[in-house]
């Protein structure tokens, strides 16, 4: 396989651009796509690279990454958009790597398609925010059924990620980031409702956040969001309510399809659906907090009342 030296990066949003902003520094020629009229080209203003003005720009890529918010956004950007998808203008051996957080069955038969037209894919998404973004610090979970394609790519996921974990074949890596944010979401319900609890009983929230950070109740709800967006009401993590609770929806799904009995899985599903519901989808996920505060009549943040 002949080594990559033009890249392509579709979806420059919020995680996108910071992770192709590495790209960049590190000296790798990079072409920007994103269907939201002028952010490609704000990119390229600001960072750097070339900004495409349609899919078809990135055919000459040897390596396409893409960082979108669906697996079914992903599908359309390779197989449909544009008459026919980006996939078209690829020539055979260019790689592609879905970094979104996409549904593991969509991506194994995304995989399969891709790959009868000779492009492998690796699903390789990721962990670790918006500051890790920003610093090349992401952890990355690896899934694909071309480990030489993996090869030839891995010095430039290093790039923005420098912990890779190889998780299996393709569509492995978005089942392990999908139950990764399930645990992480049921993490933030359990803290939200012991918070609710202790504060009906007259506990002082931010005290029970510090006892939570120094005792085994401690997650990463208690140590990351607690104190400083839950208590504070910034609210400002930027990771969205709707993509949280997609993501929760992701493996409750793939449980329920493995007959998996995983009551707590279906619950914490069905706690994010109602409260993307209650708060909105476009709301930081950290706000999921008002529904819990709704279904008991509180604010955390009121005075005490007794």
């Amino acid at each position: 396989m002949a080594a990559i030296s033009t890249v392509g990066f579709v979806g420059v949003g919020i995680m996108g651009s910071r992770m192709a902003a590495n790209l960049v520094r590190a000296g790798h020629d990079l072409a920007v796509f994103d269907a939201a009229p002028g952010r490609a080209d704000g990119f390229a203003k600001q960072h750097g690279g070339t900004a495409a003005a349609a899919l078809a720009d990135l055919g000459r890529a040897d390596l396409v990454i893409t960082m979108l918010p669906t697996g079914a956004d992903v599908r359309h950007v390779l197989l449909e958009a544009e008459g026919g998808g980006l996939a078209r203008s690829l020539r055979r051996g260019a790689i592609v790597v879905d970094m979104s957080s996409s549904e593991p069955t969509g991506t194994r038969a995304l995989a399969g398609e891709l790959a009868a037209l000779g492009i492998p894919l690796i699903d390789a998404p990721v962990s670790g925010g918006i500051a890790g973004a920003e610093k090349g610090q992401l952890t990355l979970m690896i899934g694909t059924d071309d480990p030489q394609a993996l090869e030839k790519v891995r010095p430039i996921l290093a790039v923005m990620g420098p912990r890779q974990f190889e998780t299996g074949g393709a569509g492995s890596g978005h089942a392990m980031k999908a139950l990764n944010n399930l645990m992480s979401g049921a993490g933030f319900a359990l803290m939200a409702e012991v918070l609710v609890v202790g504060r009906k009983f007259g506990l002082d929230p931010a005290v029970m956040i510090d006892i939570l950070n120094a005792s085994t109740g401690r997650n990463h709800a208690t140590e990351a969001v607690g104190r400083q967006q839950v208590l504070s009401g910034d609210f400002a993590t930027r990771f969205l309510l709707g993509l949280m609770a997609k993501d929760v929806k992701i493996a409750a799904d793939m449980a329920e399809d493995l007959r998996a009995h995983a009551p707590m899985t279906r619950l914490a599903r069905d706690l994010w659906l109602r409260a993307r519901e209650v708060v909105g989808p476009a709301a930081d996920h950290t706000e999921a907090v008002r529904y819990w505060e709704e279904l008991n009549g509180l604010r955390l943040t009121d005075p005490p009342t007794d």
